[in-house]
Formats: C-alpha cells, structure tokens, sequence
C-alpha cells in the first residue's frame, strides 16, 4: 500500500505542557526560514519595446536566490571542527541542519554558517561547549576527584553521558561534556569528598546504574527539539520502545510503517561491527518498567496529536521532513 505524504505541522502535539526525560522544550523551535535575495514592486505597465524587463523601472522582481546548501563534511571543514566534533554540535543544537538532499544527507546553509562564526568568542567558545571526555579516569580529571568516586556520581544518575562508544573489549565506554563536568564541581562541591548521600548508597546497594537511561532522556530530548512535526516526534519516541509496546501502542500498521519511515538513526559513532552493535543497541531501548512507561504515555500523547493533524487534513503517510536529524 502506498502511503500518502503527510502535511509539515508548524507545531508538535497539541499544545499542552509537558516534562520530558533529558530536558529541553518537547515542542521544539520552528523551523527557521532564510530569506532570499531580490526585492518586489509593481509591475508597471505602458508601451514600449521587447527589451529585457528592468526591475528598477517597474519591470518583474528577479527570482528569489535559494540559501547555498554545504554538505556536512564540507561544513565542518568551514567551522574548522574535525567529523565528530561538528557532529556534536550538531546533536546539541549548537549548528542547525537545512533540508536534506535528494538522497537523505544532511546539509547546512551558509548563513547558518555565517551565525555560528559570528558569535561571541568563535570558535574558542564553541569548541569549549562540544569538548568531551571518555571514561571514569578522564571524567575525574575534568571532575577533581577520583575514579571511583566519578563512577559512582555517574552510575547514581548526577552525571549525564552525551554519548558513547564501544571499546574493543565490548564495554560502553561513556563520554561526557567537559563544561558540564566543571559546572557541576563548582555547582556540587560536597559530592566530591566524603560519605555518600544516603539515596546514592540505596541505589548503589542495589546495583542501579542510571547512566544508560540518563544518555536516553537526553538524546530524546535533543531530538524532540529539532522537530515540530506530530509524526516526527512520534517516531522518537517510539524508537526507544521495544518492539511489542510499538505494536500495541499503535495497532495501524500503516502507521507503523510511518513511524519506522521517521525513526531517527543512531547517532553518530555507532558501531557498526556486528559484535559491538549488538552490545550498543541495547542502550537505544528503555528498559526498566516506569521508563518503558514513560514513554508509552509520551507516545500515546503525541500520536493523538499527529492523528489529530491527519484527520483535519484528511490526510496520513510521511512527513515533508527537513532532515533535521544531524549529520549521519
């Protein structure tokens, strides 16, 4: 069955107010629109001969220029960040995507470009928001406190990952945001020495590790943000749900063909050797019950929503996305 293309909503759900795990507005920004060159003005009339029509003396407004569109390897090399590191700052908002192209890549506009040079303290400034660090030795560093503890504060959910990686022993090695970890010394100097709060020794008893879903609250959230469309942040959201809440959440397989056409790929450095993809998926799922239910209920609020859309335009498929996804 061919699946009709869904009309871009100019904004997500129905507008009710909502907390989402791993921060950020759930709504999202509009879509940012460039405006093109060329200026308007009546088109004057009286005679005259075939010659070209002059603009200035009321002739028609020349064709609007379309924004330059950079793939994302060239638009890193204009920012001067190596891959990983434009594609961290794609991730957190800090370099905004434009349309996809034809085949699915992402690209960016110049003058997009041109905003993020021109802000104050470039490039020292943005290199010091993407700088990350890998592992409990260099998160204590950056930290001011040792190993173990750094592990600890991690696994008891007062650290949150901005990523991974899979090291050659098939371990989750976490990274973290260097700024975050300074802001949170200065912020919390008392969880770097001494005993450890009574609700941290509870969840320690009890072998939690927070980590994983923290890295999930937060990549959600930055998804959530770089899109309005209904259909969009349904499939966000279902993403990170097993297979079987999906199914029962959404019994339309119509729509379930959307949501998998719509779903965000893994983020940048995924393994991609079987092996280590198979350890590194893991993360992508909720997992616990209250998480999984989290979810569920988001989703279930964000399809009324994108069914709410579909049925005032009488229309249900894929989405005019703008590829806001990032660099993959």
């Amino acid at each position: 069955m061919k699946v009709r293309a869904l009309e871009r909503a100019s904004a997500g759900g129905d507008g009710r107010e909502r907390s989402w795990p791993g921060g950020g507005d759930p709504r999202g920004p509009r879509a940012e629109v460039l405006p093109g060159p060329g200026g308007g003005g009546d088109v004057g009339g009286g005679g005259g001969g075939g010659g070209d029509a002059d603009p200035g003396a009321g002739g028609p407004p020349p064709a609007a220029r379309p924004p330059e569109l950079l793939s994302a390897l060239r638009a890193a090399g204009e920012l001067g960040l190596r891959r990983s590191e434009f594609a961290r700052a794609v991730q957190l908002g800090l370099v905004r995507p434009g349309s996809r192209a034809p085949g699915g890549a992402a690209r960016f506009a110049r003058a997009e470009l041109d905003r993020v040079r021109a802000c104050e303290g470039y490039p020292r400034t943005l290199r010091e928001r993407i700088e990350t660090v890998a592992g409990a030795d260099a998160g204590a560093r950056a930290l001011g406190t040792g190993p173990s503890r750094f592990t600890r504060l991690a696994r008891c959910g007062h650290l949150t990952p901005v990523g991974y990686r899979i090291n050659r022993y098939r371990a989750v090695v976490w990274l973290y945001l260097a700024a975050e970890l300074r802001e949170f010394a200065t912020r919390e100097p008392w969880l770097l020495s001494g005993a450890a709060p009574p609700g941290d020794r509870e969840m320690l008893d009890a072998k939690a590790d927070l980590r994983p879903r923290r890295w999930r609250g937060r990549h959600v959230g930055l998804l959530l943000r770089r899109t309005a469309d209904p259909w969009e942040r349904a499939a966000v959201l279902a993403s990170v749900l097993p297979e079987q809440q999906v199914r029962q959440a959404v019994p339309d397989p119509a729509e379930r063909i959307v949501l998998a056409a719509l779903a965000p790929p893994p983020p940048y450095g995924h393994p991609q050797v079987p092996a280590a993809a198979a350890v590194a998926g893991r993360l992508l799922l909720a997992e616990p019950p209250d998480e999984v239910h989290w979810y569920r209920t988001s989703l279930d609020f964000a399809l009324t929503g994108a069914r709410g859309r579909r049925n005032s335009t009488g229309e249900r498929g894929q989405s005019n996305s703008t590829g806001e996804r990032g660099p993959t």
